[in-house]
């Protein structure tokens, strides 16, 4: 059985909110029976932009992350639904906007608070993942469609070819801890839940500072070593995907040219800008 499933490249996402706006041109004042009943104007978002901002002056990078409903495998709000929410063959999960009316607990029952509560009709309402569209044979969702990055791709795929695709592009889930095995995945995503080291190497000649290529920066938590780059024309480095947690780093620079040095600081879980790191030439 084949099944639907969105992924998300973090890093091509650049806040044009084509998604949102798309979703929005779609579902406000529209009604699909037996997939959805309108959304309104103002105060849903049903596919929402999260945003956040790492490191501090001249090392600063933004990630946004589009999250919508996850049309989770294992649905708590398909549990709470009693009927009222529907889990699809095809992996879409539809929250039926008729036996759902009234029922406001449903929109506790979603862990990423996907599912939005609307107080004119009295009704919890979700991202459908387009599946009125599908269903009449679109091959993909508006919001693929609409990504003028290519930060959104869909697939139907079989399990087993979603766990290669998976696999090969080190796909995540936006909260693993909640367990519900979403069918919408992220690439990247260390640009949004994850941290760096980031600096320049220089050497110092004359008082003047040059730019040093080409050196190894190797990243140490105790004797292991965490993560590694080679600095750039300008002498610059980054290190990321390091789990955000306080700790005592050490890192370690060399280069073919000059005398070896080790920066010990503390690490305080949040992106961090080293001062420039100034190597002695070798003699």
């Amino acid at each position: 059985m084949k099944k639907w499933n969105l992924v998300i490249d973090v890093a091509e996402c650049h806040n044009c909110n084509n998604c949102f706006i798309s979703a929005k041109d779609e579902y406000v004042g529209n009604e699909f029976p037996g997939y959805s009943a309108p959304q309104p104007l103002h105060g849903h978002k049903w596919i929402d932009i999260k945003s956040r901002e790492r490191g501090s002056f001249p090392f600063v990078d933004v990630a946004y992350v589009p999250t919508m409903c996850n049309h989770c495998d294992d649905a708590p709000c398909v549990k709470a639904g009693r009927g009222a929410v529907t889990k699809r063959e095809d992996g879409i999960v539809i929250i039926d906007p008729v036996k759902a009316r009234g029922r406001s607990d449903l929109v506790d029952a979603c862990p990423y608070g996907a599912i939005w509560w609307n107080a004119e009709l009295d009704l919890p309402q979700a991202w459908t993942f387009d599946a009125h569209l599908l269903d009449r044979g679109a091959d993909a969702p508006r919001c693929v469609k609409a990504c003028p990055t290519g930060a959104m791709r869909s697939f139907k795929v079989s399990d087993d070819e979603m766990r290669r695709i998976t696999q090969d592009e080190g796909l995540e889930e936006l909260a693993p801890e909640f367990k519900t095995r979403p069918r919408v995945l992220y690439k990247n995503l260390h640009r949004y839940n994850k941290e760096f080291v980031a600096g320049t190497v220089v050497a110092i000649s004359n008082d003047v500072a040059d730019c040093v290529s080409d050196a190894t920066v190797e990243l140490f938590d105790g004797t292991a070593c965490i993560g590694s780059a080679v600095t750039d024309a300008f002498g610059e480095f980054k290190i990321d995907r390091l789990e955000p947690r306080p700790r005592a780093l050490r890192l370690h620079v060399s280069h073919a040219s000059f005398v070896p040095r080790d920066l010990e600081f503390m690490f305080d879980s949040h992106s961090i800008a080293l001062a420039e790191i100034a190597l002695q030439r070798a003699t």
